[in-house]
């Protein structure tokens, strides 16, 4: 789930600044890296002032003026207050569940979130494709600790080294997933981690990169 492009635009452009989503997405793209390099220096991703300096990069990235930024950031955070901004699904993301499930696989979900994710993927429309959903705002443990990885495992009846965690955090998810046991695989579209994970460059990779693997 990301970022929602479409609604970012709208309220980017209650602040004058008009942007297509699919530049926003690939702006959004480039600011993720404040997120790898905050996690990789010793945070866990959810400091305020790493999301600060995650949406300062995001607004000048997209055009916005430096006067705008701090009511613009208002703007932002009102509109996740009302309602979750992070409701976007990557394209074909039911599908690949669907797929998976009917290959035989059991999927769920372990997210570091505010205790909304259930609801966020519920009106995505991929609950119904899950097992699961373990919330580190409802069960009070985030992501990398092993014991929220755990508690998938344990949900599923399995050892850690029977499951596979995809993440897109190098530290946060693949190095905590295997910290606690489990095999990893790290969505990477920007490529910021090629040569010390295994990494897919898009979702839709999953299913070859599943009946290739060795794990």
């Amino acid at each position: 789930m990301h970022l929602d492009p479409f609604r970012m635009v709208e309220i980017l452009a209650t602040e004058g600044v008009r942007i297509s989503a699919e530049d926003f997405q690939g702006h959004e793209l480039g600011a993720r890296r404040i997120l790898h390099d905050g996690i990789a220096e010793g945070g866990s991703g959810t400091e305020p002032e790493l999301w600060s300096r995650y949406f300062l990069r995001l607004f000048g990235a997209c055009g916005v003026p430096e006067e705008r930024i701090p009511r613009l950031g208002e703007r932002v955070r009102e509109a996740h207050e009302i309602e979750h901004l992070w409701t976007f699904p990557l394209p074909g993301t039911g599908a690949l569940l669907a797929g998976l499930r009917n290959d035989g696989y059991r999927v769920g979900v372990i997210s570091n979130a505010d205790g909304r994710m259930e609801g966020v993927l519920n009106s995505a429309g991929l609950r119904e494709h899950l097992e699961f959903v373990i919330d580190s705002g409802v069960v009070g443990v985030e992501k990398p600790d092993p014991d929220i990885f755990r508690m998938g495992c344990e949900t599923l009846q399995l050892r850690p080294e029977s499951c596979l965690y995809v993440g897109d955090l190098h530290p946060v998810d693949y190095v905590g997933a295997r910290g606690a046991g489990l095999a990893a695989v790290l969505l990477d579209p920007g490529g910021h981690h090629r040569g010390r994970a295994e990494t897919l460059s898009t979702l839709d990779q999953l299913p070859a990169w599943l009946a290739g693997a060795s794990w």
